[in-house]
């Protein structure tokens, strides 16, 4: 299916900041007269639901099962809520997708061939933004939360940065955001990212 929409990913660690400055992302953008969805991975689905229950410890899965989950709840995401979206031209900003996949899982020990190969058919991004703080900025953040998943231990945390950093060197369409300072500094950095693609596609947007 060809897409006529604009799609762009948020991703990076836990700490980074993309379900906020997804959700902002989205007010602005709509804000400025675009039609903007905004969702997220993984999703409300009943496997989404699951994939929750299992990272918040209740249910702990080997890992080749649990990105297997995520992939599955991608493959109903991308068929239900993003290709028709992006059909009717729609912009659609995700909080997070395939790299969350690859870190996550690379960062677990599962092979990232296997994880490549399980994705490479799913719609691709117009751009990813990679929110990409320092690891020491995401762990403060992650030990001020009163809930912690199973995914959120500092040696595995490390693991997911340093994916995170190699995945940025392979995207040609991925821009980098520092997000380690406030959220009022950090908001125009991510607005700027997206108007940088916008111009890129010759999509006009107010400042």
């Amino acid at each position: 299916m060809g897409k006529h929409g604009i799609f762009i990913v948020l991703e990076g660690p836990d700490g980074s900041g993309t379900t906020f400055h997804s959700s902002v992302l989205t007010a602005s953008l709509q804000k400025n007269g675009y039609d903007v969805l905004h969702t997220a991975e993984p999703t409300d689905c009943p496997i989404g639901r699951e994939i929750r229950r299992h990272i918040t410890g209740h249910l702990p899965l080997p890992p080749t099962s649990l990105q297997l989950l995520f992939t599955a709840d991608r493959s109903l995401h991308c068929a239900e809520t993003l290709e028709p979206a992006l059909q009717t031209g729609k912009m659609v900003i995700c909080d997070r997708y395939i790299p969350s996949t690859l870190a996550y899982g690379e960062a677990a020990g599962v092979d990232s061939l296997w994880l490549r190969e399980l994705n490479k058919n799913f719609i691709q991004p117009d751009a990813t933004l990679y929110l990409l703080p320092p690891l020491s900025v995401c762990l403060q953040r992650l030990s001020q939360r009163q809930t912690r998943d199973a995914l959120e231990s500092s040696s595995f945390q490390e693991r997911v940065h340093r994916v995170y950093q190699k995945l940025l060197t392979e995207d040609p369409y991925g821009q980098v955001i520092d997000t380690s300072g406030s959220k009022d500094d950090v908001m125009p950095l991510v607005f700027a990212a997206v108007q940088k693609v916008l111009q890129e596609r010759t999509v006009p947007m107010s400042a």
